[in-house]
């Protein structure tokens, strides 16, 4: 018997097709094509971004997904908003620990006192990464304490990234928040104070080198913009041909898929405001696990009690590595 070997030669998205048959593999397929359908419905997507991805170098795929307007906007952690453009900048000076998981609380001090920040097997160098990156977003900070300016911490990474003075270290292609910055992505990060430089800011407010800690826009107008994004890009898609929906793409769990999913209970429940649809697709890649009480892990259908999904709403859950599924799905996206 002659057998088809003509998969093994193909596309990403030809082997998936092939060999993604059961289980989360099938999870994965079924949310990828679910993906493709709703951009080709006329659809909008905005993916949320936990963990540590943009360490991960989620940027490789992610960023041709802007660039080709398969994603629409971002909500991220402060942490994945400031690690793409330290990896854009310091590339060379990172350090990968493939054995991390056998250091010893010694060797660990050790890179402590090299200044090698660890994110489970790459660490990131303090001087080259941090502290560079911090030079250039401290003159943004001060230019707009002393012009009586306010911008969301976004913003002034894309002022840093958009004065093209950045050395590069990596194919510039490879950098969401680039991408992002180029196509001028609506983006929100709720909770940046916990990130790195949201805490250099707070020490920059504290010992006065930018006087007005509201020189940075808060979590709050976060919520405010998100709000208008949405409730216009619903408008509009409403008025479209096609009437495609909003989309919801989640990369892990914690504040950065909390706090965008409510926009819609928000608007509808808190403002009483009637036609606000609800997410028009959902997809979660999680590891987290609902019999300890963890939002991460909650099924998607929980979301429908709190008005955030439908019944008919197409809602996927994908029970493995984020670093590995989110760029296959990305792939299938892409044609690739």
């Amino acid at each position: 018997m002659k057998i088809d070997e003509s998969h093994r030669c193909g596309t990403v998205s030809s082997f998936i097709t092939h060999h993604f048959r059961h289980f989360n593999a099938a999870a994965l397929k079924d949310a990828a094509n679910a993906y493709c359908r709703h951009i080709q419905q006329g659809g909008k997507m905005l993916v949320a971004i936990a963990g540590a991805m943009s360490t991960a170098e989620l940027g490789v795929s992610l960023a041709e997904m802007i660039r080709q307007q398969k994603v629409h906007a971002i909500c991220c952690t402060g942490a994945n908003l400031e690690e793409d453009i330290f990896n854009l900048v310091a590339h060379d000076f990172y350090e990968r620990v493939p054995h991390y998981r056998s250091l010893t609380p010694q060797e660990e001090r050790a890179l402590f006192k090299r200044n090698m920040n660890r994110v489970t097997d790459t660490c990131i160098p303090e001087t080259e990464a941090v502290r560079r990156v911090e030079s250039f977003v401290l003159k943004e900070w001060m230019a707009a304490d002393r012009a009586g300016e306010r911008y969301f911490p976004h913003e002034f990474l894309y002022r840093v990234l958009l004065c093209r003075k950045l050395q590069y270290q990596i194919d510039p292609a490879h950098s969401w928040l680039l991408a992002a910055a180029e196509r001028k992505l609506p983006l929100f990060v709720p909770g940046w104070e916990d990130s790195t430089l949201g805490n250099m800011f707070a020490g920059h407010c504290l010992d006065k080198t930018v006087r007005n800690v509201f020189t940075v826009r808060t979590g709050i107008e976060y919520m405010q913009a998100l709000a208008a994004w949405y409730s216009e890009t619903a408008q509009q898609l409403s008025g479209a041909e096609n009437c495609g929906s909003i989309g919801f793409f989640q990369i892990g769990g914690g504040i950065a898929g909390d706090f965008p999913i409510c926009v819609v209970p928000m608007l509808h429940q808190d403002l009483r405001r009637k036609n606000v649809p609800l997410w028009g697709y959902f997809c979660q890649i999680s590891d987290s696990t609902t019999s300890y009480g963890s939002y991460s892990g909650a099924v998607p259908n929980e979301k429908i009690t709190w008005g955030k999904l439908g019944v008919e709403t197409p809602k996927f859950l994908v029970e493995s590595d984020a670093s590995i599924v989110a760029p296959l799905i990305f792939a299938v996206v892409l044609g690739l």
